[in-house]
Parts: C-alpha cells; sequence; structure tokens
C-alpha cells in the first residue's frame, strides 16, 4: 500500500492566537489585547460624512436666520442705547432713549391709538367670526362658495387692501359717499376726519381679518363631539344652552389662540395705517409701528425709534407668556386639592391598619 504524501505546512512564525481569545499560546494574555473592529473607522467616516452633508443643507437657512434675525435684534438692541442718524457716528446715550419715550406725548398717542384700535378690533373679529362660523356650519346650498368668498379678502394684502378703501372711502369721489348721498345722508370725511380715521381702519380690518377666524372657528366647530350635542338635544337643550354649555366650552383652546393672535396682529398694524392715513389726520392713527417706523427712516433718529420697538417687543413678550403663566397656575391649583385628597386617603388608609393592629 502506498503511502500517503505529507501535507505541506507554513513556517512557524510566532505563537499562534486562539481564535477566541485573541492571545498567544504561550505569552502573557495581557500582551495581546484585542484591537478595534475592523469596521469601526468606515462607521465614523460615514458619519462625519452624513453630519457634513446635514450642515450642507442647513447651513443656507442657518446663515438666512443669523443674517435676518439674530443679528439685526442684538444690533437694534445696541441701537437703542445709542444717539444714531444712520449718517454720522453713534454716539452712547444709556438709557436717555427710554426715559424720552415716557415724556413723548407722541409716543403717547401712538399707544393710546394702538390700544384703542386692538379693543375693537380684537372682539369684533372674534365675535364676526364665531358668529359666521356657526351659520357656516349648517347644511346650506353654495356652502362652500360662501366659506370661500368670506376667506378670499384675508389673502389680499394690506397694501392692496388701502389702495381699494382708498378709492372708495374717497370724500369727494368714493362709491361710499355716492351711496350715502343717494340715501339722504350727508358725506362723510372717513379717513380725513380725525374722528372717523381709526374706526374706518378698524372695518376695513374686519373687512379682511374676519375671514380667519371664520376659517379657524369652522374647523373647531366640526372636531366637536357630536355625541355631546345629541346628549344634549335628548336631555331637552335648546340651540342657545347647547352653544353656552356644550360648543363654547370645546371651542375655548381655539378662543384663546384666535385672542392671542388677532391682538398681536392688531399691536403689530403698520401696512394699512401707511398707505391710506401715513399717521394722520392730526396723529389719529398713528399706530406704534408707524411710529417706530417714523423716528428711524423718517426723522433719522434710529436710537430713539430702537427704543421705541423694544418697548413694543416687551409688551408682545409679557402677551405671549400670559397664556404659559396662566396655565401654570391652573396646573398647581388643580394639584394643590390632589395632592391634599391624596394624603387623607393615606391618613385614613394608615389609620385603619394602626387600629387593626392595635386590635
Amino acid at each position: 500500500m502506498p503511502r500517503l504524501p505529507s501535507p505541506l505546512t507554513l513556517a512557524d512564525r510566532g505563537p499562534r492566537k486562539s481564535r477566541t481569545t485573541g492571545r498567544g499560546d504561550g505569552g502573557d494574555p495581557h500582551d495581546a489585547a484585542p484591537g478595534p473592529a475592523p469596521h469601526a473607522g468606515s462607521a465614523r467616516r460615514r458619519a462625519a460624512r452624513e453630519t457634513a452633508t446635514a450642515w450642507g443643507f442647513v447651513s443656507p437657512a442657518v446663515l438666512v436666520i443669523l443674517g435676518l434675525s439674530v443679528v439685526p435684534v442684538a444690533w437694534s438692541l445696541l441701537l437703542s442705547f445709542q444717539a444714531d442718524d444712520l449718517v454720522t457716528p453713534s454716539r452712547w446715550v444709556g438709557l436717555d432713549n427710554y426715559r424720552a419715550l415716557a415724556q413723548d406725548p407722541h409716543f403717547s398717542q401712538a399707544v393710546r391709538n394702538t390700544l384703542l384700535y386692538t379693543l375693537l378690533y380684537v372682539p369684533l373679529s372674534i365675535g364676526l367670526g364665531l358668529f359666521l362660523a356657526l351659520a357656516l356650519n349648517q347644511r346650506l346650498r353654495f356652502v362652500a362658495l360662501y366659506r370661500t368668498l368670506f376667506f378670499v379678502p384675508f389673502v389680499v394684502s394690506a397694501t392692496a387692501q388701502g389702495v381699494l378703501f382708498s378709492f372708495i372711502l374717497d370724500p369727494e369721489f368714493g362709491a361710499a359717499n355716492s351711496v350715502l348721498h343717494k340715501i339722504g345722508v350727508s358725506p362723510q370725511g372717513f379717513l380725513t376726519d380725525p374722528g372717523q380715521a381709526l374706526p374706518a381702519l378698524v372695518a376695513i380690518s374686519l373687512w379682511s381679518g374676519t375671514g380667519f377666524c371664520v376659517v379657524v372657528l369652522l374647523a373647531a366647530l366640526q372636531d366637536v363631539p357630536p355625541s355631546l350635542v345629541e346628549a344634549a338635544r335628548l336631555d331637552g337643550a335648546g340651540r342657545r344652552h347647547i352653544l353656552r354649555h356644550v360648543t363654547l366650552p370645546a371651542l375655548t383652546p381655539v378662543l384663546v389662540f384666535l385672542l392671542l393672535w388677532q391682538t398681536i396682529n392688531a399691536l403689530q398694524v403698520f401696512d394699512l395705517v401707511y398707505v391710506t392715513t401715513k399717521g394722520g389726520p392730526l396723529g389719529s392713527t398713528t399706530v406704534i409701528v408707524y411710529f417706530i417706523w417714523e423716528q428711524a427712516f423718517k426723522n433719522f433718529t434710529a436710537g430713539y425709534g430702537a427704543a421705541s420697538a423694544y418697548a413694543l417687543a416687551l409688551v408682545l413678550l409679557v402677551l405671549a407668556a400670559v397664556p404659559r403663566v396662566s396655565r401654570a397656575v391652573r396646573r398647581r391649583t388643580h394639584r394643590g386639592p390632589a395632592r391634599l385628597k391624596d394624603t387623607g386617603h393615606r391618613a385614613r388608609t394608615g389609620g385603619t391598619g394602626l387600629e387593626g393592629a392595635a386590635r
């Protein structure tokens, strides 16, 4: 029987390592520590490439936000403590701009006009929007057309609204005075009358801003659970009681949102005033934002305008913080009785156990 050839082997170049432990056959186990996983480096490189790609996509938006929001806010804050006419070098004046605001009668008039505009516009827009939303929530013919017609004015820009109503409310050739003349009413000044200019601006804003309230409230009305309405009807509740005890409580979060939203928009009104009245007549329609623009870009007192802008910003921050503070107070108020009830329950349970143990 022929002998089989012996297998070829490689030269022994050192102690062989175990596949499981990675240690040599005869060396110290601490000398041959396991190396990093073969794919760790490639995974890190892949993560770095993904991070670089993500920043490449995000960086244009970040630059826009920094350039158009953060930097101007910081620069205007510094500007509010300086006397600057945007031409000559600025001069540090500290809080003098803010002290001058407190004594400026024109700023006080702008604050009064803004508050009056807000007090007229916000309740009327929400109330009228709720009335129209309740009417459009019924099964009517062409209801989709009506909803569209009420929302279209909201899409029109404030500049276009101002130009349109400047022609309609013109005291000499306007369509409004033409209609009033036909029904026997004397011509009105509207935007040229100090006593009528601000109410006329409120009416124009209602024509355009009510559509937003209608759409939001209509969507909220369609989310009211029909089971609650049907249960109230089975209990004999009329429409007024259903509206008061079922519909309005369900709409409370939406109404709070609209109240805050419309208030912020009313405090920032500018375009309509600039196009129609330019703060006149006799300053009767000068609102805070128009006052800021007038001081910064018309009178070239940029530091004074920046100070008035930050006064408005402080008011807006307070308004934005009111819902959060009220929500936190409400939660703390509800947690108090719950904790007292839980403590009393534990005390009663513990007393029963002690009595049982004593017995």
